[in-house]
């Protein structure tokens, strides 16, 4: 009896009556459709006439821009995003923690469009809908009409391109580059034209300087042409020694700098390298259940449309087309090689590095059978789709909003404007000037550089934006401010390093209140030290000898 039960297979597991009944009331509905089914059906006609898939990404834009706008009402934006702004304020082929492509993209959308929450949550949002667009140009490579629609609503159902993607930061910016890619990348393997050759170049050095992670799609690119059946004819072209040519030239700027700034964004990115092989074990199952959690929901909801239709999975796999089989192995490349390098060096892994390419597994399933799937699937889905916004939206933002209202955040979010807006106005009470310069705690200098109506500037060079040096003498003599917490000590203790030799200073303590929709919440203190600029006549409450800290690691 026991080896009957594991000789079942999983299409003998699901009941087929029922399974063969309910595809069969799908059929009924594709020929005759309820009324409210056909403005659904309406709309799956307009696929191939270039119409639906934009109007599908542009209502998942909109609608979660608007659940962030709800559900972060009473906060600010993430420090992650904040960073990005002021790591892009001042242009430059690398910085020191991260590589550049995000706070080029913040910076290029903020000479667009105004500098408020909105804006930014905007542009999360749309480099989303912007990742979404390059995934559709790959799945019409292999399909046609609803089933692209269908790659795009199982991708809505995994997390990425929502809460991860909220958070605009180095991971964020590869949802739109990977796929971008790997769309280029294809068509060169395929067509091995010279063009689609330097797109590939042009990409990947874009990813590259998007995250140093992105090596490991580089590297699948590489292990995918070499595994493929038609390897000898790409590597007998010119097309991937031009990609190569073509992307090292493209990431010369930032290899320059690298070269002569000491490779800092790259020491940082080692720095996640300090585990043993006990972590490195616990890293890499951690990262695959990670992975396997963010699809679930897509993988059961993929299960209930094939149905007793799974039991052809195998024959499928084997017929699957040269594109496929390139896109399979590009797949198998993203996971093996993180984990492989996890387990040899130590490194950390979270599964959120990788979330930017799920849309390779849910490419291959969808375009990889070739049964058709009724369209009565594809609306149910995205009612499903619609249904989760909605309710993210009207009930699960409102609430969050509240609740966050009343117990914060733990970097502070809700006070970030209210503390800068407070900073600014002591600031030009004491001076009669604009504040040029601030630091302190990294996420409160963030926010104060970007909601003071004057926005200073972040006076830390990112070298050593966790060392806590002093700063220069003459970015005291210019004037400076910097904010903290109350209780957090790592910060005050600097604050008083500070003020001990700043020759003059004020120092000041004052309480911010979290507000929603009118409704007041949880206080919290925030301290200030505030260097006039030299010459200014603004009272300083002490005094000592100017100091230079050129022994220490500065600001």
């Amino acid at each position: 009896m026991c080896r009957l039960r594991a000789s079942l297979s999983l299409s003998q597991l699901i009941p087929v009556p029922v399974d063969f009944a309910f595809q069969a009331m799908a059929e009924r509905s594709d020929r005759a459709p309820a009324r409210w089914r056909r403005p659904f059906l309406r709309w799956l006609d307009g696929v191939e006439a270039g119409w639906a898939v934009p109007l599908l990404i542009a209502c998942f834009v909109a609608i979660w821009t608007l659940y962030l706008a709800i559900a972060y009402a009473g906060g600010g934006l993430h420090p992650d995003t904040l960073e990005a702004w002021t790591l892009g304020r001042n242009f430059a082929w690398g910085y020191h923690k991260h590589p550049p492509l995000m706070g080029w993209v913040a910076a290029a959308w903020t000479f667009v469009f105004p500098l408020s929450d909105g804006s930014l949550q905007l542009l999360a949002m749309a480099n989303a809908g912007l990742a979404l667009f390059f995934v559709d140009l790959i799945s019409r490579q292999f399909v046609t009409g609803h089933k692209r629609i269908l790659v795009l609503l199982l991708l809505m159902l995994t997390p990425a391109y929502q809460f991860h993607a909220q958070r605009f930061n180095a991971n964020a910016v590869l949802l739109a580059t990977w796929p971008l890619a790997t769309w280029c990348f294809l068509r060169a393997f395929e067509t091995r034209g010279k063009l689609w050759a330097v797109a590939v170049g042009c990409t990947t050095a874009l990813a590259m300087v998007g995250k140093y992670y992105s090596i490991f799609l580089v590297a699948s690119f590489a292990f995918a042409a070499l595994a493929h059946p038609a390897r000898r004819a790409y590597f007998t072209s010119a097309s991937p020694w031009i990609s190569v040519a073509v992307g090292l030239a493209a990431l010369s700027p930032h290899l320059y700098w690298l070269a002569t700034t000491g490779a800092s964004a790259f020491t940082y990115a080692l720095a996640h390298a300090n585990g043993n092989a006990v972590s490195s074990l616990g890293e890499a199952k951690n990262f695959l259940l990670g992975l396997a959690a963010a699809m679930s929901v897509s993988a059961v909801s993929w299960m209930l449309i094939a149905g007793t239709r799974l039991k052809q999975f195998p024959a499928d796999f084997m017929a699957m087309s040269p594109g496929l089989r390139l896109l399979l192995y590009i797949a198998i490349g993203t996971i093996v090689l993180p984990v492989l390098t996890s387990l040899v060096m130590g490194t950390d892994l979270p599964s959120l590095w990788a979330l930017q390419g799920l849309f390779l597994f849910v490419i291959l399933v969808v375009c990889g059978t070739r049964y058709p799937i009724e369209r009565f699937y594809t609306v149910n889905l995205a009612v499903t789709a619609a249904g989760v916004a909605l309710a993210a939206v009207l009930v699960a933002a409102p609430i969050h909003a509240v609740y966050r209202n009343n117990h914060g955040y733990e970097e502070g979010r809700n006070f970030y404007a209210q503390a800068a807006g407070e900073l600014t106005r002591e600031w030009r009470e004491l001076t009669g000037e604009p504040l040029s310069a601030v630091s302190g705690d990294d996420a409160l200098a963030f926010a104060a550089a970007f909601y003071s109506p004057d926005h200073p500037y972040y006076a830390r060079p990112l070298a050593y934006q966790y060392i806590w040096g002093l700063p220069r003498k003459r970015t005291l003599d210019r004037g400076w401010a910097a904010l903290c917490f109350r209780g957090q000590d790592y910060c005050n203790r600097w604050m008083e390093r500070v003020s001990s030799g700043a020759g003059q200073f004020v120092r000041r303590e004052f309480t911010v209140q979290a507000t929603l929709w009118g409704r007041p919440g949880l206080t919290r203190e925030v301290v200030v030290l505030m260097v006039p600029p030299r010459g200014s006549s603004a009272a300083p409450e002490s005094s000592a000898n100017d100091f230079s800290a050129s022994r220490r690691p500065t600001e």
